[in-house]
């Protein structure tokens, strides 16, 4: 009799784990971000395949995610604009780039609020908040609510889903 209490008291936990869960949010509060941009980018698997090196396939157009330490831009220091490696859509500025220690670039803000979406992301048992790419849907990486002021975000992105624009 003991047992079957005990048996019911932990599914019933799990069950109110569960949840919980599913009213997790991402920070824009809503499902996913409308999208504000009209040039969309559609393409085939091959060919992004075609146009990508095999990590930033593997990355945006398959959720990857590269080794920290290892990407191009995690400690890059040029004044200029990143972009999206498959549409060339710009996302991010070198002005709001900062050290947050990841391997990992990490901005703490966006160059505008219809350049990216935003959608919940419980892969791996993590519960997270993706970030996409708003012109052609490629995974950049996650945003997390430990950034500096004055945003409080740390936008941590894959190096292999940016190119760099210099602004000389």
């Amino acid at each position: 009799m003991k047992l079957n209490k005990t048996l019911l008291l932990v599914m019933f936990s799990v069950v109110l784990i569960g949840l919980a869960f599913t009213n997790v949010k991402p920070y824009g509060g809503e499902e996913t971000k409308t999208r504000k941009i009209s040039q969309r980018v559609e393409k085939s698997d091959a060919e992004w395949q075609t146009l990508l090196s095999s990590e930033a396939f593997h990355v945006t157009r398959q959720s990857g995610t590269e080794t920290p330490f290892s990407g191009e831009y995690w400690s890059y220091k040029e004044r200029g604009k990143y972009q999206c490696v498959c549409c060339e859509l710009t996302l991010f500025s070198s002005e709001t780039k900062y050290e947050s220690g990841t391997g990992w670039p990490s901005f703490y803000d966006i160059v505008s609020d219809s350049c990216i979406l935003e959608t919940f992301d419980s892969n791996h048992s993590w519960i997270r908040t993706e970030v996409i790419c708003a012109r052609c849907d490629a995974h950049l990486g996650h945003i997390f609510d430990d950034g500096p002021a004055p945003t409080g975000l740390r936008y941590c992105i894959n190096s292999v889903s940016l190119q760099f624009i210099s602004d000389k």
